[in-house]
């Protein structure tokens, strides 16, 4: 990437309204302008879907690190044009082999709060087994970007100084961001040549580094020495997971979505089978509607507070098929109409994770959540030149058993129309399943444009304060729910608590694949 470039992508890394991107050869959306660049070059250079969803990726490990890491996780739900086969890889974390005994809050800022990372795992797995470039291929820039350096952006330096307290805590931390005694500003340059040697390591060596060898001894040694319990054993244990995705139907159209335990994706399908019983064509979007608003916040939050006692399906069993059935969907739409609205409470945090989507020529699909799992530098710990994450941020809800899967919401989902992708979407943050309910029942039931979609107003998750709602949903909406019994958080238009839509449309009619970039992130859809 010539210097010049990078630096004018940088500049276009600003929350606040973005231009829809159209394209008949390939499409992506993703969180940060240079990333959805290194997707739609990697299209151009002939790699597919999964090709460029991966490089985008390992490309946001670099520019986005108070988002992701490579000790977090990464899934992915691929559709195959060629083959007609959607599946999924869960490179989710696990829980360490020995049991963390009494683990609560306080753990999170130390090396307790580690997990095994299954990062790397699903990105090696969903490569080699849809992908069609190499490594070497696929991580060339981001190697770049981290040796280089590039130009911090405003929302980068936001979460650096909001946390600078954990990223100067020891050595490592103040050796990448603090050179000069100070935190780097907006517009400095970000070295990471530690992270550079890394990600060399992985591109020659692969799992022998990350899982059998010099990485996974050395993250082992830095948890323990604060705390931490995770040992090389973890890391050779771990396992990705190849699962059939979650099904369902709404009004007409057939939904795939990440399988428990990556349970929001059922929650998607969960909520979908519910809303199909509103009469949203007589009412109107939530954003015109008291009466929608009111039951789509009911049924997000319902479906939420309900996924968030389910463990691991390998241990605790799951009776997914009566879960995703239209009856239970009736039963408990039927039984939250006959009862007040009740709200979990949760502390507000920085919400950590990326979303890519990819759609390229052949119509190959590529959705992919990859996050940090927790605040950004939660332990204030570097292995490698790398953060060390708190993924047990997810144990605080449902403690799996040692050496299991967690349950997190992660929500990559494809809507099919006669067998045809038209609309495959995921998000971030703590409000990522409102978030996809809102952009698809915009799109799908009011034809809106994608671009109209991610503007328009939105509610969100349920913080302190009650369920979260930006100001520019008119005030007359906003009584019709609070009469009703549900407690609103009033917040500013675009709110980045609310996640970023990435999402891609597809005419079917047309051919034309359409994305754009949402307010309330630093992202930008590109096509070729």
């Amino acid at each position: 990437m010539e210097a010049a470039e990078r630096r004018e992508l940088v500049t276009r890394a600003r929350f606040g309204r973005k231009q829809v991107a159209r394209s008949r050869k390939g499409i992506a959306c993703t969180s940060h302008p240079i990333v959805s660049w290194v997707a739609v070059d990697t299209l151009k250079k002939g790699g597919n879907a999964a090709d460029a969803a991966l490089a985008a990726s390992i490309t946001q490990t670099v520019v986005e690190p108070h988002m992701t890491t490579i000790t977090g996780v990464l899934s992915m739900l691929h559709f195959d044009a060629a083959t007609r086969q959607t599946t999924y890889v869960n490179g989710s974390m696990n829980a360490p082999l020995s049991e963390l005994k009494g683990f609560n809050q306080k753990d999170l800022g130390s090396g307790r709060g580690a997990c095994v990372p299954g990062w790397w795992a699903g990105f090696e797995a969903a490569l080699e087994r849809h992908g069609t470039r190499t490594r070497k291929d696929l991580m060339s820039t981001a190697i770049e970007l981290a040796r280089d350096g590039f130009e911090i952006h405003p929302f980068l330096y936001g979460e650096m100084f909001a946390q600078c307290h954990l990223l100067g805590k020891y050595p490592e931390g103040r050796e990448i961001f603090m050179p000069e005694g100070c935190l780097l500003n907006v517009g400095e340059t970000l070295r990471q040549t530690k992270m550079a040697r890394t990600l060399e390591r992985l591109r020659d060596e692969g799992s022998d580094y990350f899982y059998r060898g010099d990485f996974a001894e050395r993250f082992a040694e830095t948890v323990k020495a604060d705390s931490g319990v995770i040992t090389r054993e973890d890391f050779e244990a771990y396992r990705v997971r190849w699962q059939e995705p979650a099904w369902g139907t709404y009004r007409g159209y057939r939904i795939a979505g990440s399988p428990p335990p990556d349970n929001g994706g059922t929650h998607v399908i969960e909520a979908l089978n519910m809303i199909e019983l509103l009469d949203l064509q007589r009412w109107g979007p939530p954003t015109d509607s008291a009466e929608t608003l009111y039951q789509m916040m009911r049924i997000s939050e319902l479906v939420k507070v309900e996924g968030g006692r389910q463990n691991d399906p390998d241990t605790h069993p799951l009776p997914l098929e009566t879960i995703l059935s239209k009856e239970y969907a009736r039963i408990r739409f039927e039984l939250m109409q006959m009862s007040s609205p009740s709200l979990e409470l949760a502390a507000a945090v920085p919400p950590g994770s990326n979303h890519v989507t990819v759609v390229d020529s052949a119509g190959n699909v590529a959705t992919i959540l990859h996050s940090c799992m927790s605040l950004p530098w939660s332990s204030g710990l570097f292995v490698e030149g790398v953060s060390i994450c708190s993924g047990g941020a997810h144990f605080l809800r449902t403690m799996p058993r040692p050496g299991h899967r967690a349950s997190c919401y992660v929500a990559p989902n494809i809507v099919f129309k006669d067998d045809q992708p038209i609309l495959a979407s995921g998000s971030p943050s703590v409000g990522l399943i409102p978030n996809i309910l809102q952009n698809t029942t915009n799109i799908l039931d009011f034809g809106m444009d994608i671009e109209e979609s991610v503007h328009r107003p939105r509610f969100g998750a349920t913080m302190l304060n009650g369920q979260m709602i930006e100001a520019d949903i008119d005030e007359k909406l906003r009584k019709g729910v609070t009469d009703r019994g549900i407690e609103l958080d009033v917040v500013n238009p675009w709110n980045w608590h609310h996640g970023s839509f990435e999402g891609v449309h597809i005419d079917r009619s047309t051919g034309v694949m359409s994305a754009c970039g949402d307010p309330r992130r630093a992202g930008q859809a590109m096509g070729l």
